[in-house]
């Protein structure tokens, strides 16, 4: 069972853009979180799902959106296929389009798929790099060695999807941007998480039943 990220928002429209990508086990497609009509401009810090600062530089692969000449919003999770397209995200501060090859603007909207190097203090991403577009990244899948092949977590699914439940239902600042029922394990995927989110439900639900991945991930 998949949980979507953004609960009491209307159902998917249409399929997620295949260039908007998160992290998690290769050919697995994680459930999305829809975002809101992109009229309906919001401050774009106010729907990020995590509030935990980074140190030094990440990198994250998402949609860049823009509604007119509000903070254009960096969508790490899923995007509605509507046209213009429609998803939410934490700010990304120092957005330059001039910079960014293969957008398109449409009704007021201005978008495109890339990986951006930036900072994380908690709300807002700040782009440090140029953005490449997803469609010239050499995109290298996200192996986490919890989630070997053949491995299998300690939980019933049972006991997952109530945990799933719990999670997404209390997580306030930590919303999720997506999470899995697989294997044994429930994935769970936020915007960023320095260590501690993991620790928490280590500690809450047992080690190895939640497997935390961030979808900013620092250089390497």
């Amino acid at each position: 069972m998949t949980w979507p990220a953004r609960p009491g928002l209307a159902a998917l429209a249409a399929v997620v853009l295949a260039a908007c990508a998160t992290p998690g086990n290769p050919g697995v497609e994680p459930v999305p979180a829809p975002g809101p009509d992109p009229s309906a401009v919001e401050p774009a810090s106010a729907s990020a799902p995590a509030a935990r600062a980074a140190e030094g530089e990440l990198i994250g692969q998402g949609t860049v959106l823009q509604v007119g000449d509000a903070l254009p919003r960096f969508c790490l999770g899923g995007v509605m296929e509507s046209y213009p397209p429609q998803c939410s995200g934490p700010g990304i501060a120092g957005w330059d389009w001039s910079l960014a090859e293969q957008s398109e603007t449409a009704s007021g909207v201005t978008w495109g798929a890339y990986a951006v190097t930036g900072t994380w203090d908690g709300a807002v991403f700040t782009r440090t790099g140029e953005p490449i577009p997803l469609s010239l990244y050499d995109t290298m899948p996200v192996e986490d060695p919890r989630l070997a092949e053949g491995r299998r977590g300690p939980a019933s699914a049972q006991e997952l999807d109530r945990i799933q439940q719990e999670i997404f239902s209390g997580a306030g600042d930590d919303l999720p941007l997506s999470g899995e029922v697989r294997d044994g394990y429930l994935t769970v995927t936020v915007v960023y998480d320095d260590g501690s989110l993991q620790a928490r439900w280590d500690a809450d639900y047992g080690v190895g039943v939640v497997v935390v991945l961030s979808a900013l991930r620092p250089l390497t």
